[in-house]
């Protein structure tokens, strides 16, 4: 058997998904270390837990580790999908001698600032960025790209902490609010417009072995900017023809120069009103936002068990046929406070309940979510791209989330 280590600070749901995936590979002793223990059947996902004080410390992930070794054997694996672990995680594999992503690696793919120097020095497109530790810093990266533009902390993840600032005021103002320094520097880019998406891959060996390809209706700094926006992710069934193929290029040009062997690639893309592409930033991690829940049904593969193959075997089963369209609507609405009703829901089952895969309604009495991905979704699938497109509106539409 083949100790394999899952770094989880937390049992989620998503989280854990992965985990039984991992748990149900042949020949695999999955052992975990958490913070927070699973409950009930999931406690037995893993053969043996260690809990750590901070699952997110380089020094504790090894500790505990240790202790796993000592009872199970060295291991042959150690893996995690939170963006937040994979610099510790590849650490720990340096000091075990576990094969997988290298810190120099994982770093590139966690600071974003090294990312985008990486990628231009191997002539990428990306936006124009910079370092800010003062307001010297600030006015001349102003001077430079102009208004709006965007700020971010350089290890974020996604679009969290994400905002546009329009002029020198909000530029100063949101410096002393991040306490921007030579320590703690605080990201600054190019504000990119147009149409945005994910490119997301299966990559084995250093090529991407499968590529999906999704669009964000509206993008998702709109939608951090409108916290009441009900929002759209779609995966056309078709993503082979030339409208798609600077996406690809990059992607993949992308993943070379940075130097990923094994997993899985979430890569934001924008296409600007001139038809060019531009890598906003990519992660060696699963996609959020239900995409990787999503890239399943239009594959009708277990992607799941994709990422297991992918980070435990380096392998990937079969070829992959992308044989549906694919859609999620995002429910969020307008105020504060607790849910207080949802309304529409029946009559949208009506119109769409045919298309559902999956559905989670907003909980009456929970409190209002802060997360982009608001408080319910609905995840639709159809052959036809246009009918997932129109089942999507109709949600959107019809759907209303209310707070008091």
């Amino acid at each position: 058997m083949r100790p394999v280590v899952f770094v989880a600070p937390f049992p989620l749901e998503t989280t854990l998904r992965f985990a039984r995936a991992a748990a149900r590979l042949g020949g695999v002793t999955l052992l975990g270390v958490v913070q927070e223990p699973p409950k009930g059947p999931d406690h037995g996902v893993f053969r043996e837990i260690v809990t750590v004080k901070d699952a997110l410390s380089t020094r504790q992930i090894i500790l505990a580790i240790e202790a796993l070794a000592r009872r199970h054997g060295p291991p042959s694996r150690i893996v995690g999908v939170l963006e937040p672990l994979q610099e510790q995680l590849a650490h720990a594999r340096a000091h075990f001698g576990v094969p997988g992503t290298d810190p120099t690696t994982a770093e590139l793919f966690r600071d974003k600032a090294k990312m985008k120097d990486r990628l231009r020095a191997a002539g990428l497109p990306v936006a124009r960025h910079a370092l800010l530790t003062s307001r010297a810093d600030a006015a001349a990266f102003a001077r430079d790209v102009g208004f709006p533009m965007v700020l971010k902390p350089p290890a974020g993840m996604g679009a969290k902490a994400t905002f546009r600032v329009r002029g020198e005021g909000e530029l100063l103002g949101a410096l002393e609010g991040m306490r921007a320094s030579a320590s703690s520097p605080v990201l600054a880019e190019e504000l990119l417009v147009g149409e945005e998406g994910s490119f997301d891959t299966v990559t084995i060996g250093g090529t991407p072995r499968v590529a999906s390809i999704s669009h964000y209706l509206p993008t998702p700094l709109t939608v951090l900017e409108n916290p009441w926006i009900q929002w759209c992710c779609v995966l056309p069934r078709d993503v082979s023809g030339p409208a798609y193929d600077a996406v690809r290029a990059v992607g993949v040009a992308a993943i070379r120069a940075l130097g990923l062997r094994d997993g899985i690639t979430h890569m934001e893309w924008f296409r600007r009103p001139d038809g060019s592409v531009v890598i906003g930033e990519i992660a060696q991690r699963p996609p959020g936002a239900n995409i990787t829940r999503m890239i399943g049904l239009a594959y009708d593969v277990d992607p799941y068990r994709a990422w297991a193959r992918a980070v435990i075997d380096g392998a990937i089963d079969g070829e992959w046929e992308r044989r549906h369209a694919v859609g999620c609507a995002f429910f969020r609405g307008m105020g504060r406070g607790r849910v207080s009703g949802v309304d529409g829901a029946h009559e949208t089952h009506v119109a769409i309940g045919r298309l559902v895969e999956e559905v989670k309604l907003p909980a009456l009495g929970a409190p209002k979510s802060d997360s982009y991905e608001g408080d319910g979704y609905v995840i639709v699938r159809h052959e036809r791209t246009e009918v997932v497109q129109d089942a999507l509106q109709y949600a959107i539409e019809h759907v209303r989330v209310r707070y008091a």
